[in-house]
């Protein structure tokens, strides 16, 4: 692998992205959020049929963790993606295998195209499809009420809509248990600074 690649995997509201975002500012690695990927597929959906929404399926997104941007067909759709509205779309969407199987491809490219020294993705089966032989392989997890409380805030997602989604989503992907060799970063009692820190604490292990 030709950069310093950290893969974190996790359910929703573990806090996987603002953690994984803020530890890429701070490293000054890129970031890449693939779950993105999946809500703006939702929305290039509509009105089509999955074959023609796969073969025209026009996806951007930066790498920058200090300003993600995400478009399709041209069109700013980071907004977009987190409204209450995709959130429902996108569960059906994410357990279809040729969406999975696009979406794994795009992630393993846009990683391999990064120009940071080194790059942290998050999101779902990233450890074990995407990039199981990155340097560092996580597991971000919190119990479940925890990670519901933290989602309250979030008027882009329902209670019921995340438990909804880890649910369709752990049919077709790991992400609630670590494989071998994934280290469990549990953030149930921990605060963001904290999260972060143990972030750095399993990157500094290898990375120097």
């Amino acid at each position: 692998m030709s950069k310093f690649v950290v893969a974190v995997d996790g359910p929703s509201g573990s806090g996987k992205s603002s953690v994984c975002k803020e530890a890429a500012r701070r490293l000054g690695f890129g970031y890449l959020d693939t779950g993105a990927g999946y809500r703006a597929f939702a929305i290039h959906l509509r009105g089509k049929d999955l074959e023609s929404a796969l073969n025209s399926f026009d996806y951007q997104i930066t790498l920058d963790p200090e300003n993600v941007q995400v478009t399709l067909a041209g069109e700013n759709v980071s907004a977009e993606i987190r409204t209450p509205q995709v959130a429902e779309e996108v569960i059906p969407v994410s357990r279809e295998p040729r969406v999975r199987n696009l979406q794994r491809e795009d992630a393993r490219g846009r990683i391999a195209s990064c120009q940071s020294e080194g790059v942290i993705v998050e999101g779902r089966d990233i450890t074990t499809v995407v990039a199981p032989d990155a340097q560092v392989r996580l597991l971000l997890t919190a119990d479940p009420q925890v990670r519901v409380a933290r989602r309250n805030g979030d008027a882009s997602e329902s209670e019921a809509n995340l438990l909804a989604r880890d649910t369709s989503d752990s049919k077709v992907a790991q992400f609630l248990s670590p494989a071998d060799g994934v280290t469990v970063i549990d953030t149930t009692n921990l605060d963001f600074e904290q999260s972060v820190q143990a972030l750095f604490d399993q990157i500094a292990k290898v990375w120097k």
